[in-house]
C-alpha cells in the first residue's frame, strides 16, 4: 500500500506539473567570530530572498550562549534583522549528538565512553603504573625487512609490491628504509598496508608511525578493523597530512572492544596522483588517559586476584585527564597512592575505566543518556528563544557514531533505537517548553534503514533499527541520501512524516536539486527542500531558488 501511495502521488505531479514547496530554505554554516561573517550572510540572505527562499538553517553555536562573547549575540541579532527585513526566517540548527563539541563546552565529561577493563597496574614508589598486559608489538614496525618481491615482512596486505610499493632505502626515517607507494599506479587508487596484531580485549591502544607525502592526491588514513567477516571499524582516522610533507609523526588510539587481535591499516583508499612514505609502526598500551567521569563512567580499582576494591581519595587520588581530549598525543595523569592507602608497594592493581576518542577528523559523540546533557539543552533552549524566538528548530541529530557503551546507557536496558528516539523526543519537549508552538526538523539518517538507522553503526553497541517509532509523529524529516532518496522518502511518507529535502550543492551543478525535486514530487507529506553545502559554495544558490521557487 505505502509503494502505491507514493506512485499515486508521482503520477498525480507529472500530470499537474511538480508544486512549489513552502519551505524553501538555504543551510549556512558560520561562526560569527567576526563582522565579516555578517555581511557574508547578509549577502547570502540577499540572494536567497531574491530568489524565492523563505528560510536561513543557521549553524552557528547557538547552542553555547552563555560561553560565547557579548559580541557573538550582536552578531546574532544582525543577522536576525537582516533576515526579518528580507522576509527569511532564521531556523537554528541546534542540539548535536554525534558532533557532540556545542554540548562539550559546557562539559567535556559528557562524551561517550568505551570501556577498559582489568588493565594491570603495580605499585612503587607511590605511583600505579601501567604494565602491559601482556606486551604488544608490530612485527617488522621499522619496515627493515623485504623479500626479494619488495613485500614487507609481517604484514598480511600490501598493495602492489614491486609495483605501486617499494622498499625505499633512501628516504627514511631511521634505520636502513621505508616503505614508499606510488599512489598514480594503484589498482582503484588503494595504497595500504596492514598488519593483524594481537591485542587483550577491552584495553586502550596507542599506535605511532612516521609518514611523509609528495603531491598526494588522496586522504592517508589510519584505519583499525576488528578481524571477523564484519570488519567492524574501531578507530577511524584522518590526521590531516597535506599533500606535501616532510617526515611527521602520527598518533592514534582505539579500545580493542572485544577482540583479541585487530587489524591495522594506514594508507590511502581512492588515491589519485603523488606518493608516500610509512615508517616505523608502533603500539602500546596506555593507562589512564582520556578518562571520562561522570555518573555513568565510574572508574574502579581493586586488588589482583581479590574482590577489594579502593575507594578514590583515601586508597589512591582523584583521577582526572587535565588535557581531557578526542586526541593520543599526551600522557595519562598518574596514580597516585597517598601515605595512609590501603594499597601498598608491590601491589598489583586490575583498573577499569571509560575513555573518550574522536573519529575521522576529530568528530566526539556525546552520551544521550546523561542527565546532565538535558539540563544544559534546557537552558540554551531558553536562551535561544529569549535571544531571537525562532518558530522553527533543526535537530542535529545525524552521524551518532557512539553509543551504548557506558553504564548511563546500559542500566536503562533500552535498546539503541530507544535511547535516540528518546533522547529526540526530550530535545522536541525542551523546545516546546519555551515555545509550545515550535515547528521542529531533523536530519534523517539515524531514522532511516536505508541509511544509518542499523546495527554494526562504527562503535554503537546496539542497533538503531526502529528508531523512527520512538520519536513524535509531528516531527518533519530533512533526508539527505541522495543515491537512497525514493526509498528514504517512501520510508518516511509511509509513517506519515513530513519531509524536506537536504540537496547538496558541492558538486556545482542543479542536477542534484532537479534529483530531489522528482522524488519529492511522488512523497506524500514533501513540505520542502533545501540548499546544502558543506563547503561554504554559494554559487548555485540564485539558480537553485529559481528552480525550487518558480512553478514547474
Amino acid at each position: 500500500m505505502k509503494k502505491l501511495l507514493f506512485l499515486l502521488a508521482a503520477s498525480v505531479a507529472a500530470c499537474v506539473g511538480g508544486p512549489v514547496y513552502p519551505h524553501r530554505w538555504v543551510f549556512v554554516a558560520k561562526s560569527l567570530a567576526n563582522d565579516q561573517e555578517v555581511e557574508e550572510v547578509r549577502e547570502i540572505a540577499r540572494t536567497a530572498a531574491a530568489h524565492g527562499l523563505t528560510g536561513i538553517v543557521l549553524e552557528t553555536g547557538l547552542d553555547r550562549l552563555g560561553l560565547e562573547r557579548p559580541e557573538f549575540e550582536t552578531r546574532v541579532l544582525q543577522v536576525k534583522q537582516a533576515a526579518d527585513e528580507l522576509g527569511l526566517e532564521i531556523i537554528p540548527a541546534i542540539f548535536s549528538v554525534g558532533y557532540g563539541s556545542a554540548a562539550l563546552a559546557f562539559d567535556a565529561h559528557l562524551r561517550e565512553g568505551l570501556p577498559v577493563r582489568d588493565a594491570l597496574f603495580e605499585v612503587a614508589d607511590g605511583v600505579g603504573r601501567l604494565v602491559p598486559d601482556p606486551p604488544v608489538g608490530f612485527v617488522n614496525g621499522g619496515l627493515e625487512q623485504y623479500d626479494d618481491r619488495q613485500r614487507a615482512a609481517g604484514f598480511s596486505l600490501q598493495d602492489a609490491p614491486g609495483s605501486i610499493s617499494f622498499a625505499d632505502t633512501s628516504t627514511f626515517v631511521e634505520g636502513a628504509a621505508a616503505l614508499r607507494f606510488e599512489v598514480a599506479g594503484a589498482p582503484n587508487g588503494n595504497a595500504r598496508l596492514m598488519q593483524v596484531v594481537a591485542v587483550q580485549p577491552w584495553r586502550c591502544y596507542k599506535v605511532t608511525f612516521w609518514a611523509r607525502t609528495e603531491e598526494l592526491a588522496g586522504t592517508l588514513r589510519l584505519q583499525v578493523l576488528s578481524p571477523d567477516a564484519a570488519a567492524k571499524p574501531l578507530a577511524p582516522w584522518e590526521p590531516g597530512v597535506p599533500a606535501t610533507a616532510g617526515w611527521r609523526q602520527l598518533t592514534w588510539g582505539f579500545n580493542s572492544g572485544p577482540y583479541d587481535s585487530v587489524r591495522i591499516y594506514a594508507g590511502v583508499w581512492g588515491g589519485k596522483a603523488g606518493r608516500f612514505w610509512l615508517d616505523n609502526f608502533r603500539i602500546e598500551e596506555v593507562g589512564l588517559l582520556n578518562v571520562i567521569r561522570r555518573p555513568g563512567t565510574p572508574l574502579t580499582v581493586r586488588r589482583e586476584g581479590t574482590d577489594t576494591v579502593f575507594e578514590e581519595g583515601a586508597d589512591y587520588g582523584y583521577v582526572t585527564d587535565p588535557r581531557l581530549s578526542w586526541r593520543f598525543d599526551h600522557e595519562p595523569p598518574r596514580l597516585v597512592i597517598p601515605a595512609g592507602s590501603r594499597i601498598q608497594p608491590g601491589d598489583r592493581l586490575r583498573v577499569s575505566w571509560y575513555h573518550g576518542m574522536g573519529m575521522n577528523s576529530g568528530q566526539v559523540t556525546v552520551c544521550m543518556s546523561e542527565e546532565k546533557l538535558y539540563e544544559i539543552w534546557r537552558d540554551q533552549a531558553r536562551r535561544i528563544h529569549e535571544l531571537i524566538a525562532p518558530r522553527r528548530y533543526l535537530l542535529n541529530v545525524d552521524e551518532i557514531r557512539m553509543g551504548g557503551t557506558c553504564e548511563a546507557c546500559r542500566r536503562r536496558g533500552l535498546s539503541m533505537a530507544e535511547i535516540l528516539g528518546d533522547c529526540i523526543t526530550r530535545q522536541v519537549a525542551i523546545l516546546r517548553e519555551v515555545n509550545p508552538e515550535a515547528d521542529v526538523w531533523a536530519w534523517s539518517d539515524m531514522l532511516d534503514p536505508n541509511h544509518n538507522a542499523h546495527g554494526d553503526y562504527y562503535l554503537v553497541d546496539g542497533d538503531y533499527t526502529g528508531s523512527w517509532n520512538y520519536v513524535p509523529p509531528d516531527l518533519g524529516i530533512v533526508t539527505w541520501y541522495y543515491a537512497r532518496r525514493v526509498p528514504g522518502l517512501e520510508h518516511f511518507s509511509g509513517l506519515g512524516f513530513r519531509t524536506l529535502a537536504g540537496a547538496y550543492y558541492d558538486s556545482g551543478s542543479l542536477d542534484n536539486p532537479r534529483g530531489w525535486l522528482e522524488a519529492l514530487d511522488g512523497a506524500p507529506g514533501a513540505a520542502g527542500i533545501m540548499y546544502t553545502t558543506w563547503q561554504n559554495d554559494y554559487g548555485q544558490l540564485a539558480g537553485f531558488g529559481d528552480l525550487v521557487s518558480l512553478p514547474r
